[in-house]
């Protein structure tokens, strides 16, 4: 019973790391091109950067960028369970 546990609890917690890694990562270089937009003379650069970043994102949620971004933190989510879950089988394996 507490080797169950011990995979529940591991499994949980991959599956919100590997939910917020890519919501962090894309969250936050949206943030800093948002934050560097306000220097003058770096606009253009950074709405050219920001551009293929939304339609990147807007590709994978029907249209809007952060429907793209939770299909693919649900995606990498899924990956981490399965590759949490593959761990655990080879370690029980390997005992």
């Amino acid at each position: 019973m507490i080797a169950m546990m011990n995979f529940l609890r591991s499994l949980l917690l991959s599956i919100i790391f590997s939910f917020a890694a890519p919501m962090f990562l894309f969250g936050g270089v949206l943030l800093v091109l948002f934050l560097v937009s306000y220097i003058p003379g770096l606009q253009g650069v950074t709405e050219t950067v920001t551009t293929p970043i939304t339609e990147f994102l807007s590709t994978f949620g029907s249209g809007t960028p952060v429907g793209g971004l939770f299909v693919i933190c649900s995606t990498c989510s899924f990956v981490g369970a399965l590759f949490d879950t593959y761990a655990y089988y080879r370690y029980q394996i390997l005992r």
